[in-house]
């Protein structure tokens, strides 16, 4: 085949999926010439699974993609059928949005941005090879023989890479959704030297809304005044879709239990990791017998179709089974099924052979996010991309990397997981994985982060001007209330009682008084006169601030504490297999994870307190260099 030079550009995204959309509009706006190849244009931002956004720990790194100047939270709240704020009854630290996506207008909407933006060029094409010089990426060539070089490349295949569509004991080669899988490229970086490993994922079938009788299941409405994702949406859409709740019974179970042996999740054939906690139904019959029934969401996939997501239900059983299985469930005994449901099997790289940035050890100049990397959900891929695409970019202008502290962001803490400790399957992220998660909260994301995205130029002056206004205000109705004394008088005593709370016996402070669990801010403005009026998102930050100062200044100190680690960096020449003393174990996975410090060190599985001791002594013994 004859290779014909096709263009240069500063930085090449290879898919556009979540992570890929978010790699192309990063470079693009942050002013990188970057060229976006897909293997089909009609599936830019495509959602192959369930047409939601958000979710515990999900839901935040929307958030904080949009903090940072991402697409993601806008995208939804421009196309969203449902909006709902979840763990409304717990502390601010698990609370988290979800919307349900219109799933076709959610693609369209992001390829139109894309195609609308100066520095980006969308095109389609299927990559076999990297264009690899003395180590080092500077390009790509596509199946038809069309040579693109670039000073970057960051790669985004997802569930792509050599995938393989399952039902029952049907096996073929294909992407999500039955698109053209990527074959040549697994296998070159094969050849390059990365290590893969197979993974598995799956969805659920689709059926027919107006075969379902609805009055047999429970609605689950969206919120009646609904939240954004974004920090610049002005305007809600108020005309909500509903979803519905119904549940598998004995029958349902029983029909599974009888057809174990036709499914390839207890079949000698399956080959791929499925993700823990987003397992098959076959899976939580088997692991969760015990149960007599799991909950299973019917939830619809758009405004302008049929189509309704069977959430709960992801199979790859056959397809007699999957219509029998789908018929035991109240309000679905006459549905009509309209996709069947597959798993799907792909090539993942080994996470530990990234840098924090993103960037290959192996290779110089590329980069890889999203599901290669080996995580699930479309937020995890979005915030990778986001993340490669800034770092490619400032690799290019000859810049620091940008890498997210796990203190500072969600983002933070799935690249360093990945990237530290690797992952053995599917990895999704959960709030249980961050030690700051009191700081990493859904209300905060942009006191967090705006500052970032503005210094790197993704964030807009009238948004950044915005964002000083209302971090001043935060602070201006914080002081206020730290600075002003409640006295107790008749009508102050009268409000207390008749919020069950404790009468005055001396004067209070405003700030102390909104420490007491029975009061919020509202209640306190009752209390002492508004000064002048703040927004809810103001009230919300002063709330939270004040009322959990105690452990959001524990966690600070915690941080701390770890950055004095963080700032003690392992020098690059360092030689594990000199420092006398270290075990085995840690000097092999030292050697292979490459950790800039010793808190990253210390974060690596198989690297004990003992051997953290050893290295510090090591490197302040000052034979070697003592920075990078």
């Amino acid at each position: 085949m004859q290779i014909y030079d096709a263009g240069h550009y500063d930085v090449i995204v290879v898919g556009a999926g979540h992570a890929g959309v978010e790699a192309g509009l990063a470079s693009g706006r942050m002013g990188a010439k970057t060229l976006m190849l897909t293997i089909n244009l009609d599936m830019v931002a495509f959602m192959p699974c369930n047409p939601s956004v958000g979710g515990p720990a999900k839901g935040v790194v929307v958030r904080e993609i949009d903090a940072l100047g991402g697409e993601m939270g806008r995208n939804t709240d421009k196309t969203y059928v449902q909006m709902r704020m979840l763990n409304t009854g717990k502390g601010p630290a698990v609370r988290a949005l979800r919307a349900q996506s219109d799933k076709w207008d959610y693609q369209h909407e992001m390829k139109h941005t894309i195609e609308k933006e100066d520095h980006i060029t969308l095109r389609q094409g299927l990559v076999d090879r990297l264009v690899i010089e003395d180590g080092i990426c500077s390009g790509v060539i596509t199946s038809t023989g069309l040579k693109y070089t670039a000073q970057a490349v960051v790669l985004t295949t997802g569930t792509f890479s050599r995938g393989e569509i399952i039902v029952g004991d049907l096996r073929y080669s294909s992407g999500p959704n039955n698109q053209q899988p990527s074959i040549k490229l697994s296998e070159h970086l094969e050849e390059l030297g990365f290590e893969l490993r197979r993974f598995k994922t799956g969805t659920p079938p689709r059926v027919k809304s107006s075969t379902i009788n609805y009055s047999k299941t429970e609605e689950q409405p969206g919120d009646k005044d609904p939240r954004a994702f974004s920090y610049e949406t002005t305007s809600m859409i108020l005309s909500q879709l509903p979803c519905w709740l119904t549940y598998t019974n004995s029958e349902t179970h029983d029909i599974i239990q009888a057809n174990l042996s036709r499914s390839p999740m207890f079949m000698a054939t399956k080959k791929g990791t499925g993700a823990r906690y987003c397992p098959s139904i076959e899976d939580k019959i088997v692991r969760f017998n015990d149960k007599p029934r799991h909950q299973i969401f019917l939830e619809p996939e758009g405004r302008n179709t049929e189509e309704v997501y069977v959430q709960g239900l992801s199979t790859s059983l056959p397809e007699d089974v999957q219509e029998k299985m789908l018929r035991t469930l109240p309000g679905l005994e006459n549905v009509e099924m309209m996709r069947t449901g597959y798993a799907i099997e792909y090539d993942a790289i080994m996470p530990s052979q990234l840098w924090p940035s993103l960037e290959t050890k192996l290779v110089s100049g590329l980069f890889t996010a999203g599901q290669i990397n080996g995580t699930s959900g479309y937020e995890e891929a979005a915030g990778q991309g986001l993340m490669a695409g800034i770092n490619a970019c400032l690799k290019i202008q000859e810049k620091e990397p940008l890498i997210l502290g796990r203190d500072r962001a969600y983002i933070g803490v799935l690249i360093d997981d990945l990237v530290t400790k690797g992952t053995e399957e599917p990895y999704r992220l959960l709030t249980s994985r961050s030690e700051y998660r009191l700081l990493l909260r859904h209300d905060n994301a942009d006191l967090r982060l705006t500052e970032i995205g503005y210094k790197i130029g993704l964030i807009s002056e009238e948004r950044y001007q915005r964002f000083m206004a209302k971090r001043k205000q935060i602070a201006d109705e914080k002081q206020r209330l730290e600075t002003t004394r409640v006295k107790p008088t008749e009508q102050v005593q009268k409000i207390l009682r008749d919020l069950g709370t404790a009468e005055l016996k001396d004067g209070i402070l405003a700030a102390d008084l909104l420490r007491r669990p029975e009061l919020t801010y509202d209640k306190i403005i009752e209390i002492v006169s508004r000064e002048t009026f703040v927004d809810w998102e103001i009230a919300e930050q002063v709330e939270i601030q004040i009322k959990y100062e105690g452990y959001i200044e524990k966690s600070y100190q915690q941080v701390e504490k770890m950055k004095r680690m963080e700032n003690k960096k392992i020098p690059e020449n360092i030689d594990y297999d000199a420092i006398f003393g270290l075990a085995t174990e840690a000097v092999e996975k030292l050697k292979k994870i490459q950790p800039l410090s010793i808190a990253q060190a210390s974060r690596i599985s198989g690297v004990n307190p003992a051997d953290i001791s050893i290295l510090l002594v090591y490197i302040e013994q000052g034979k070697i260099a003592k920075v990078r």
